[in-house]
């Protein structure tokens, strides 16, 4: 797939994007989740091995390439190894699947109620070695704790900033304000995310186009004028420690939006299953995901 039909394809996509990029500190919680135990590597270079031998069962499953699955976003380590002795974005690309590469280096201390990216002093680098792989597109997380209209203004400023530096640089920049779904005071700080998404939406150049990974809203419809914004090629939804089933049901009541989800992807799925357990478990959670993401 070329640029051209990578775009195509997300905007249009019937599915939803798989999120494979958990790093650093999340990595020993999702191989727990996967039944692999502290005590089964030692150091990280173990301990991405083993997550990379989680990503590649995934990726290499028949349900993966069933055409419901458009994007996946992978994590540095994941896109410089290799699936099938391909290249890992080739072997994306070869199944249909659109990849993405997460670029932040993770979050700073809270402070006024939200946590900003760190400094992204390896981005120049690792753009242009996306580009050199052949990525579509990044994503970059920052999160929202408390509706104080300053500190997501200043979240939301930082997203598009660095957003304009990756689209410079020739790939699609996906925008993630993450908004904590425990915060009592989400609806409130929705109504004001929204609003600073669409100030900078309006203020990208003619030709431009980003996209956003969002909390689902408390509202459903909430982000719709985001959605209809000529400057958005797609929103998609992060599951944000909901269930499956949890976030499928808040996801279908949100017409436009599509999934991204890690945990919900992945959740049942055990290095101890067999190979037609894994598929069943993996192709159960794609068909509920992908359903969700189509609904309305």
């Amino acid at each position: 797939m070329n640029t051209e039909q990578m775009t195509a394809k997300i905007a249009g996509g019937q599915g939803f994007i798989a999120a494979l990029d958990q790093s650093g500190g999340s990595t020993p919680k999702a191989l727990r989740g996967y039944g692999v135990e502290d005590g089964e590597w030692s150091g990280d270079e173990e301990m991405f091995a083993q997550i990379h031998q989680m990503r590649s069962r995934v990726i290499t499953s028949p349900c993966f390439a069933s055409g419901k699955v458009i994007g996946a976003i992978l994590f540095e380590r994941t896109m410089d190894g290799g699936v099938d002795g391909l290249p890992t974005a080739d072997a994306l690309k070869a199944r249909g699947i659109v990849p993405f590469i997460k670029v932040d280096q993770g979050l700073a201390d809270e402070a006024d109620g939200v946590q900003l990216m760190k400094p992204l002093d390896k981005l120049p680098a690792l753009l242009e070695k996306s580009v050199g792989k052949g990525m579509f597109g990044t994503k970059m997380r920052s999160v929202i704790k408390s509706a104080r209209p300053t500190g997501i203004a200043a979240v939301v400023a930082q997203q598009f900033e660095v957003g304009s530096q990756i689209a410079d640089a020739g790939l699609m920049p996906m925008l993630e304000p993450e908004y904590d779904i425990t915060a009592e005071d989400r609806a409130e700080g929705e109504a004001i995310l929204l609003a600073e998404i669409m100030k900078g939406l309006d203020a990208l150049p003619e030709g431009r186009q980003v996209m956003l990974k969002l909390s689902i809203p408390t509202v459903p419809g909430h982000y719709a004028p985001a959605i209809a914004h000529p400057k958005v090629l797609r929103v998609v939804a992060l599951s944000g420690g909901y269930s499956t089933d949890d976030a499928c049901a808040h996801l279908a009541k949100n017409p436009g939006m599509i999934a991204s989800f890690s945990r919900g992807l992945l959740q049942d799925l055990r290095k101890g299953q067999s190979d037609d357990e894994f598929d069943s478990a993996l192709g159960q959670a794609i068909d509920q995901i992908a359903e969700a993401s189509v609904a309305g």
